[in-house]
């Protein structure tokens, strides 16, 4: 213990160098006298020989000239037996007494003056945070304490005062907080208190470090100081070095990577007290659940990176990786002279970078482990049981910061496909995350054919489907036929008045014209008819009657006009009334017939929706659907689509039957919706069995996939031209409302589904009525034949 005086903050404001105030023990001496009445153990004894022995001097009951203080060290060393354990190390306690108004301290024990001054006597610590304990915050906190002593006011809760030194043996930083124990000092006020508004204080106490009302209403040379404070310095690096690494991965976005990894090392070496150790960071990354190595993450790896420069790292990662991660647990050796390298090779590879000790400690997020902690040193004694434990406050954090690595390497996974791909389906996403993955990889490395790999899937089994809404065009071309005829009457009407208005006799062409367009409309419109129809209503009738329309306003606007420009512009304003797209009469029939269709396209949508659904659960398979008139699906299943479980025929024969169920099904659903609909609309169904297997590829150019070489074409070509095939020798089109049509080539085929339809007709399905056709030969296409069948649309099976 020493009584050696030194001033911890240095440079004391001004006000606090001018104030009254006087060590004194006395408050103390009462503090024991309190304890030793109430005491009813030995230790009563214990305080009443310390109070006999601090009585017995006079001098310490007085007040205490600061610079006399070493008078008093068996004293001050009863003081500090009181306050502190008696078993206490003081070379490695940070205790000592100050003045009571501020840190100036008189005794202390030898761990404190060893940490706070160097071999000259000179305090070497310096404040971490200046602007926490600048002069107006220490008038703050000295104005805090005497209003809480003189007027009663609730302790302010104040920032730590925290302080930073460098640490002879590591050259590292060490941070302490000070705690200030003010229990024995007190405040006396050498004249009568004046009132204070408590709330004004309050707001400036609280809310901002302006005391200047204080010192006004109270001056400093109003009050006397007496007693002392106790200060105690706790070692805080362990917190302080958690904070930094949480602050740089909260401020991640401002640093580069190298920046960014550096502050965080810096910190662990911190945690560790130990310069001499060296940090690295491992995530893993993973795609389709498989470990995948990143050059961009590795080399914040000192085994990668030593790894990388003999071409091994990769298969090392991979290798070490698989297996580490099955269980991971903590890896360290102390002394990697004493390891047999030829067990494992990780181990000549740090033998050859230098690596004398080497350490690996899992890295976990909401308790999975997501990569590892590398912490290594050039020295055989720097690395140990304690060091590692020590560490273990701030893997939390790394594990944060990790999960942030490993989010952007599959936000960029995503950024790729999203950018290079259509959206996805759950079945086959796996394969695209891959190809990004490679094309990231192969970018990374700066490769000259870094390009994105074609995407195949071979040997999968397809099952076409479609829904097609019977008749479609010619339902559509009779509603045109009806709307227009109703537009044209009207426009003959309207041009006819115009005629007996105003005389003009281009009226009379435009009403020939519309006759002549009538007469073309009841020959059964096509879609360049109406095109045609289109352009002439636009650029020549309607112009002409809205020409009319604005010169007739312009002259009643003139004052020259009289009754028949009204009756004119309300004539063509019916004209247009009627004629609304989206509310005139003049297209009821179409829209009545798309909203037929919609309701039909809308419940087939749906069912198809909880079709996809089911059949994902029995195995994976791609799912796409088509907007035509109806809805047409492709569905391919086989072992390429889920490498990971293994394929039978068993899910293919499964997905077959699950189809031609769908079908009687949609059948149903639809053949329900005709008394909905405005337009009665009938749906067929149709399938296409194709018994062998195919490639398919996905087109960049269309974002779909497509089959692939020239056998698998022609199963698209067929597939494209059956929908208005008909029966051989009848001019019967082979899908009809009602039944489902399944067309095929192989007889085999043919045999799987009838075995379908039976158990489908035992089930009351479908109906007994099933029909063996060949069809007629289309364009390159002879020999196909097909089965029928007519679904039970009036019992109760769906």
């Amino acid at each position: 213990m020493e009584p050696t005086i030194i001033d911890v903050i240095q440079d004391a404001p001004y006000g606090l160098q001018k104030i009254d105030s006087s060590i004194s023990f006395r408050n103390f001496i009462n503090f024991l006298e309190e304890k030793a009445g109430r005491e009813q153990t030995v230790k009563k004894t214990f305080f009443s020989m310390v109070l006999d022995r601090l009585r017995s001097n006079p001098a310490f009951s007085a007040d205490i000239d600061i610079n006399n203080i070493a008078d008093f060290r068996e004293e001050l060393s009863l003081v500090y037996g009181m306050l502190m354990p008696p078993v206490t190390n003081e070379d490695e306690v940070f205790w000592a007494l100050s003045t009571p108004v501020s840190p100036v301290v008189f005794y202390g024990t030898s761990g404190f003056y060893k940490l706070m001054t160097d071999n000259s006597g000179n305090v070497r610590c310096e404040i971490a945070d200046k602007t926490a304990i600048n002069v107006k915050q220490k008038m703050k906190k000295l104005y805090s304490f005497i209003l809480e002593r003189l007027y009663q006011f609730p302790p302010l809760h104040e920032s730590d005062l925290i302080i930073a030194l460098n640490d002879e043996k590591t050259g590292l930083k060490r941070y302490y907080r000070a705690n200030l124990d003010t229990r024995f000092a007190d405040v006396y006020a050498k004249e009568s208190l004046p009132e204070l508004d408590r709330e004004e204080i309050r707001k400036e106490l609280q809310e901002s470090n302006d005391i200047d009302v204080l010192s006004r209403v109270l001056p400093l040379n109003m009050f006397r100081f007496e007693g002392f404070s106790v200060i105690v310095f706790t070692d805080v690096t362990a917190e302080h070095a958690v904070d930094n690494i949480k602050s740089a991965i909260l401020g991640r976005a401002s640093y580069d990577a190298n920046t960014y990894f550096s502050n965080v090392t810096n910190a662990l070496k911190m945690l560790a007290c130990n310069s001499d150790i060296d940090f690295g960071l491992l995530p893993v990354l993973r795609v389709n659940n498989k470990l995948v190595f990143d050059r961009s993450t590795v080399l914040f790896s000192k085994l990668m990176t030593a790894a990388l420069q003999d071409n091994e790292a990769e298969d090392m990662y991979l290798s070490m990786a698989n297996q580490y991660f099955q269980a991971p647990k903590v890896l360290f050796m102390r002394n990697l002279a004493l390891e047999d390298e030829s067990k494992m090779d990780f181990i000549r590879i740090l033998k050859a970078d230098g690596v004398e000790s080497y350490a690996l400690l899992p890295v976990y997020y909401d308790n999975k482990a997501i990569g590892v902690l590398e912490v290594y040193s050039k020295s055989n004694t720097a690395i140990d049981e304690r060091v590692l434990a020590r560490l273990d406050a701030a893997l939390p954090f790394i594990g944060q910061m990790m999960k942030y690595y490993i989010d952007e390497f599959n936000v960029g996974i995503d950024n790729v496909i999203r950018e290079k791909f259509t959206s996805l389906q759950p079945a086959v996403q796996w394969r695209f995350r891959e190809t990004a993955w490679h094309y990231l990889r192969d970018k990374s490395l700066k490769m000259p054919s870094s390009t994105i790999e074609t995407i195949q899937f071979r040997n999968v089994y397809p099952l076409y489907g479609a829904i097609d809404i019977r008749n479609s065009t010619l339902e559509r071309n009779a509603a045109l036929r009806d709307d227009l005829h109703l537009q044209f009457d009207l426009l003959i009407e309207t041009f006819t008045i115009l005629k007996q208005k105003l005389g003009f006799g281009l009226a009379d062409e435009m009403i020939y014209k519309c006759k002549k367009w009538i007469e073309e409309i009841d020959n059964d419109s096509t879609d360049s008819d109406e095109m045609r129809v289109r352009d002439f209503l636009e650029y020549e009738a309607h112009p002409f009657l809205l020409h009319f329309k604005e010169a007739r306003a312009f002259q009643s606007a003139s004052g020259v006009a009289d009754d028949e420009n009204e009756e004119l512009a309300d004539v063509i304003d019916k004209y247009f009334e009627i004629t609304d797209e989206h509310t005139g009469a003049a297209y009821s029939n179409r829209r009545a017939l798309e909203a037929s269709m919609q309701t039909v396209n809308s419940s087939v949508n749906l069912y198809l929706d909880l079709f996809r659904k089911e059949i994902q659960q029995s195995y994976p398979c791609y799912f796409e659907k088509f907007r035509t008139d109806g809805i047409e699906y492709d569905i391919y299943i086989g072992q390429s689509i889920e490498p990971e479980k293994k394929f039978s025929e068993l899910y293919l024969k499964n997905i077959r039957l699950w189809q031609l169920t769908s079908m009687a099904a949609i059948s149903k659903i639809t053949n329900s919706l005709i008394p909905q609909m405005e337009k009665p609309l009938q749906t067929t169904q149709l399938i296409f069995i194709h018994s062998s297997s195919i490639d398919i590829s996905f087109r960049d150019d269309e974002r779909r996939f497509d089959v692939e070489g020239a056998y698998n074409i022609r199963y698209q070509v067929i597939k494209k031209r059956i929908d208005k095939v008909h029966i051989k020798g009848s001019g019967e089109r082979l899908t009809q409302p009602g039944k489902i049509a399944l067309v095929y080539f192989n007889t085999k085929s043919a045999d799987e589904y009838v075995g379908y339809i039976r158990y489908l007709q035992e089930k009351k399905t479908l109906k007994d009525d099933l029909e063996f056709l060949d069809l007629e030969e289309l364009q390159g296409v002879t020999g196909l034949k097909a089965l029928r069948v007519g679904v039970n649309l009036d019992s109760e099976w769906l």
